[in-house]
């Protein structure tokens, strides 16, 4: 049985940690999966990425923003993950369009119902059948996030310069989706230990994948 699930949360959440501690445990029980992130997943997605995320590229417009996710967003659904969730595998995204609406709509101030109609019609209304928010303040998340940068050495540091209330809105946008979907966006506490946070995951998952 396929299933796609997402992370999302503000930058420095953990989701990184926890994907990777899921793809693990999927792989030790010999379920079928598929581990992908966006912006990226497919070699146009991540030319994408390398523009959307580089602090070079500080003054982009917030609709050329929104036009550059939905269109990694387009190739990597139909090129990466519908074909995965044919194929009967868990699809596992380190971001999706709950991004895209928080970042761009709440953050960046884009109409939240024309971002809605702008999926709509990029994606035909998909959704992730199970999305963990990992929640936690955004000075934590922060620190977490630029220890991370200078550990790794990447450029990708655009989202982190900017000013906190950005990120303020970020996490408010993500709790108010959450509050909006309940079913769907499991709200978890970033702030927990490691392998507490990645069972509390793994017991929110179908009967069929905990084994």
């Amino acid at each position: 049985m396929s299933l796609f699930i997402t992370f999302e949360g503000i930058e420095g959440c953990g989701k990184t940690t926890q994907i990777n501690l899921l793809a693990a445990f999927l792989k030790k029980k010999e379920c079928p999966f598929l581990l992908t992130r966006e912006p990226g997943g497919t070699k146009i997605g991540e030319k994408i990425r390398q523009i959307l995320l580089s602090s070079d590229h500080a003054g982009m417009e917030p609709m050329t923003e929104l036009f550059l996710y939905v269109a990694d967003r387009i190739q990597h659904y139909r090129q990466v993950i519908a074909p995965a969730l044919r194929d009967g595998k868990t699809v596992i995204c380190d971001r999706f369009a709950d991004a895209t609406t928080v970042y761009q709509g709440f953050g960046r101030g884009l109409d939240l119902a024309w971002i809605e109609g702008v999926h709509a019609r990029a994606l035909e209304n998909i959704k992730p059948d199970l999305t963990f928010l990992l929640d936690l303040p955004v000075e934590v998340g922060l620190k977490r996030a630029w220890k991370r940068l200078e550990k790794d050495k990447t450029e990708e540091d655009r989202f982190e310069k900017e000013a906190l209330d950005f990120h303020r809105r970020i996490r408010d946008g993500y709790l108010t989706l959450a509050r909006n979907e309940p079913g769907r966006i499991i709200v978890l506490d970033g702030m927990k230990e490691e392998g507490a946070l990645h069972r509390e995951i793994v017991s929110h998952l179908p009967c069929s994948l905990q084994g």
